[in-house]
């Protein structure tokens, strides 16, 4: 096993010789047969163990059998001892996915603090397989059929191609020793009640069900490669990307037929889960949204736009020296007017109550438009000049005792402008 891994680290992962790699060990077969390994080739290694104290003694028991392999064989390693529980409450969080945040979480905090560079776990063929039928069950698109990938940016699974028979086999060869976790027993979690149940019924079907899995796996990449390769091509026809937002081109779109799967590439990576809601926006009427935790989608007329949410508590802001804010402003008293621009607005610094704000548009604000007769809503203003929603969403104002002085970049109130009356003639530019 010792050679067909370095074999497979030659082959796949020749960028691991001469980096510093910390193993994450459990204390379990898998973990330890990962850490029986590379401490015998020519890697710089260190381990991570994670106490995640759900298990009281039997947890410190395998924190022990872990510090005594790497005193043992002199390996650095680093402990870290969690409340998952507690976390897991505070969290409204499964347990599971409260261990996996705390411990990844943890793993990427010393990747910076000890200036490594990768972490390896040691995941393995039959953990591949029952993650592909464990998303096959409760359903999935060809990304959940791909199965565990070997690289996940700073993770690498350099066991992915052994079985958990070969696993074992090594352990008991070399007698290599390890800790049980009496929670793999246990069909309390899917993932066991797929392990213990539906694999090996699979496996008697099959008794090459392994191997047979394997070049399924790597026939479902090639067609995801196939898949990222086309959805570029169309990207590039069919998407812009303005500032922070994109504008998808709906009559472009739908040139293609299984447009669907474009959207679900471009959109997948921004955390959206209704994706029946995402594809009836491509025929729903104008305004209408889907979001996501950071992320809102919009039908504006011919396009999509898709554009981050907001801090809402972060609406309005003085402006101030010592002040960080979204916009900068530079302000100047002069006695010139010439070459007023969009950037640029020149008031009468007596009709200003300091100090000044922006904020984004709020229900009701109305101003006097330069050069307009009367007052006008914002939000008529704003279709008039075919804002989008998002272009609304914006838009900052500057303000003064809650007036509106500037639509910043487009149009300045009249209220404020410089008369022949004026004395102190203020110059406010955009930066």
């Amino acid at each position: 096993m010792l050679q067909k891994l370095q074999l497979h680290l030659d082959a796949n992962f020749p960028f691991l010789q001469g980096k510093r790699l910390f193993l994450a060990v459990s204390g379990g077969v898998d973990s330890m047969v990962l850490l029986d390994l590379f401490h015998q080739l020519p890697y710089d290694i260190a381990v991570l163990h994670c106490n995640f104290s759900l298990r009281n003694e039997e947890s410190d028991g395998d924190e022990a059998f872990v510090k005594r392999y790497c005193e043992a064989k002199s390996i650095p390693l680093y402990i870290q001892k969690f409340d998952t529980s507690k976390f897991a409450e505070e969290n409204k969080l499964s347990i599971q996915v409260a261990a996996r945040k705390l411990r990844y979480d943890w793993f990427y905090n010393q990747l910076d603090e000890k200036n490594f560079d990768y972490i390896l776990t040691a995941h393995h063929l039959d953990d591949n397989l029952e993650t592909f039928l464990i998303n096959l069950t409760r359903g999935t698109g060809l990304d959940g059929l791909t199965g565990i990938p070997a690289q996940n940016d700073k993770i690498i699974r350099p066991l992915l191609p052994f079985s958990r028979v070969e696993i074992e086999l090594y352990c008991s060869d070399t007698n290599l020793q390890w800790r049980e976790d009496s929670s793999n027993a246990s069909d309390k979690y899917f993932r066991n009640k797929i392990r213990h149940s539906v694999v090996p019924v699979l496996k008697e079907l099959n008794s090459n069900l392994l191997s047979s899995f394997q070049n399924t796996i790597e026939s479902l990449n090639q067609s995801q490669s196939l898949v990222e390769d086309a959805a570029n091509l169309v990207y590039e026809k069919v998407v812009q990307e303005t500032d922070n937002q994109l504008k998808i081109d709906i009559k472009e779109l739908l040139n293609y037929s299984n447009y669907k799967a474009f959207l679900y590439q471009w959109l997948k990576e921004y955390g959206f889960t209704a994706w029946d809601a995402i594809y009836d926006l491509v025929t729903a009427q104008s305004g209408k949204q889907v979001f996501s935790e950071s992320y809102f989608l919009l039908k504006d007329r011919e396009v999509l736009i898709l554009a981050p949410r907001e801090d809402k508590d972060l609406e309005e802001y003085e402006i101030g020296d010592a002040l960080e804010t979204p916009i900068k402003f530079s302000f100047c008293n002069v006695s010139d007017i010439s070459n007023p621009n969009s950037n640029c607005i020149f008031v009468d610094q007596d009709a200003l109550q300091f100090p000044l704000t922006i904020r984004k548009w709020q229900e009701g604000d109305c101003f006097y438009p330069i050069g307009m007769q009367g007052k006008k809503k914002l939000s008529k203003y704003y279709k008039d000049e075919k804002y989008s929603l998002i272009d609304k969403l914006n838009q900052w104002v500057l303000c003064s005792n809650n007036q509106i002085v500037w639509v910043v970049g487009k149009r300045q109130d009249d209220r404020f402008k410089i008369t022949e009356n004026t004395i102190n003639k203020l110059q406010i530019k955009l930066h």
